[in-house]
């Protein structure tokens, strides 16, 4: 190591993905002097290695689909689509590196001072940053830690980074595998498998409770499953994974079904059973920063740590593993530093998963109301029955409506079906803005639209639907 060199700041942001990169650049708009640290890239996990990478693959392969299938509209395509995936990769990347740049180019804008290297908290207000072949000594008044998290492995057949795959590997392969076997039903390996799937690979997923989708309603995943049938993908569930070894052009894994052994052999397994905290090596303990039984570092309503100029957002923090949920609370970290008076107070966060078809999600099911002791009306609209969907020919799925029967306010939107991605955020702005089923009914939505349901069925909780039949209350 060369010298060490003293530099004192405002804030120092550790982690310069979806939370810490937007936290340094609120910081320095309320004019804070700010450095941003990480070892990797700008944009963290969901820039490079995930959400973004992933749905243009995603994307990519939904167009196979519907080449495949455009004789329906009377469009013949002869012969087979040809799927060159080191083309589709390279041009996944072009995204990703056109968002890195864009998020470079407003850190600077902002005055934000980026720092490549890796930080290592020595004792509080001081870290020490190593930049290539020099070490440097930090000094910061206030520190958020934006640090992520990690793919969980699984001991019996740990990660080798070439037919034992996490889903970064999985986002770079260079050809569409024979047969793609996935150990984990939850989004990530279901949203990869059906992607491949489209590519053309044969797709196994090995999912170890009794159903995918694990904690997502299930009238939203019984649609999913019908889809993942119809796509040629094998869903065993139930099954136990005892380990798995890398035979050289292939991948055996052991697993355990109804008490019987099998072997599944495949070009690639991709073990997508999680995420943990990437909390284990940057000294927290060092300045006393304190972990939940899982290894999340614990924040009041403010992100702070137990330890007052110490705050922490987005993954590392635990909650809901979200890239929004982390922008959201880096502003809030970014503004408390500011003196401003902002806290964590959302009434709904939206969830979506990029299956086949999308299912998105925001505030309470109808189960969960009741469970919080509401009484409930709810309504349901189909996609089958929108002009848009069947012009679209994606019309499967439905749009949901919970609302309180008295007062008919909307207390949570289920959807699955097309596009619901974006079809979520008027529902989540209805349920912060405090809106009932007759604000829904009454805003005009343009015709013919995929948005139309969530309308249609809010007029069913107010028991005049016109495109569908009312159901007794």
């Amino acid at each position: 190591m060369t010298g060490e060199v003293k530099k004192d700041v405002d804030l120092l942001v550790i982690g310069a993905g979806s939370g810490g990169y937007v936290a340094a650049i609120r910081a320095a708009q309320l004019g804070k002097k700010v450095v941003l640290v990480d070892k990797a890239e700008l944009g963290g996990v969901c820039l490079n290695r995930g959400c973004i990478p992933s749905k243009a693959l995603i994307s990519a392969s939904e167009r196979v689909k519907h080449i495949k299938h455009a004789n329906t509209m009377g469009l013949k395509v002869s012969g087979e689509v040809q799927v060159d995936m080191p083309e589709v990769v390279k041009w996944k990347d072009g995204i990703v590196n056109k968002l890195t740049d864009g998020i470079r180019t407003l850190l600077k804008g902002n005055g934000v001072e980026v720092i490549s290297g890796e930080a290592y908290l020595t004792e509080a207000h001081i870290a020490k940053i190593k930049i290539e072949d020099e070490e440097q000594i930090f000094s910061y008044k206030d520190l958020i830690l934006a640090i992520g998290s990690l793919p969980v492995e699984l001991k019996s057949m740990p990660f080798d980074q070439k037919r034992i795959i996490s889903s970064t590997e999985a986002l770079q392969l260079q050809e569409v595998p024979n047969h793609l076997v996935v150990v984990g039903g939850g989004y990530i390996g279901l949203e990869l498998g059906t992607a491949y799937a489209k590519f053309g690979a044969k797709v196994t997923i090995l999912e170890g409770s009794d159903t995918i989708l694990s904690g997502t309603d299930p009238i939203l995943t019984k649609t999913v499953k019908r889809h993942l049938k119809e796509i040629g993908i094998t869903v065993i569930t139930d099954a136990l994974v005892q380990g798995g070894e890398n035979t050289g052009d292939e991948v055996n894994v052991h697993v355990q079904v109804d008490g019987k052994e099998e072997i599944i052999q495949g070009d690639y397994c991709l073990v997508s059973i999680g995420r943990k905290p990437n909390t284990g090596k940057i000294g927290l303990e060092n300045i006393g920063v304190v972990l939940d039984d899982q290894g999340f570092i614990k924040i009041n309503n403010k992100c702070q740590t137990n330890i007052e100029h110490v705050y922490a957002i987005g993954d590392c923090a635990g909650g809901d593993l979200l890239a929004h949920k982390a922008s959201y609370e880096a502003k809030i970290a970014a503004e408390v530093i500011s003196g401003q008076n902002s806290v964590i107070d959302f009434q709904a966060m939206p969830f979506v998963i990029f299956s086949d078809p999308e299912v998105a999600y925001t505030g309470l099911t109808e189960k969960e109301a009741k469970e919080k002791g509401y009484e409930t009306v709810s309504s349901r609209f189909p996609f089958q029955a929108n002009a848009r969907a069947l012009s679209v020919s994606d019309a499967d799925g439905f749009v949901q409506v919970v609302a309180e029967k008295n007062t008919k306010r909307v207390l949570g939107v289920q959807m699955v079906g097309p596009e619901v991605s974006s079809l979520i955020a008027e529902a989540v702005f209805a349920i912060e803005a405090g809106a009932n089923a007759e604000d829904l009914s009454l805003t005009i939505h343009a015709h013919p639209t995929l948005p139309e349901p969530l309308m249609e069925a809010a007029e069913g909780v107010m028991g005049h639907a016109i495109h569908t039949l009312n159901k007794k209350q």
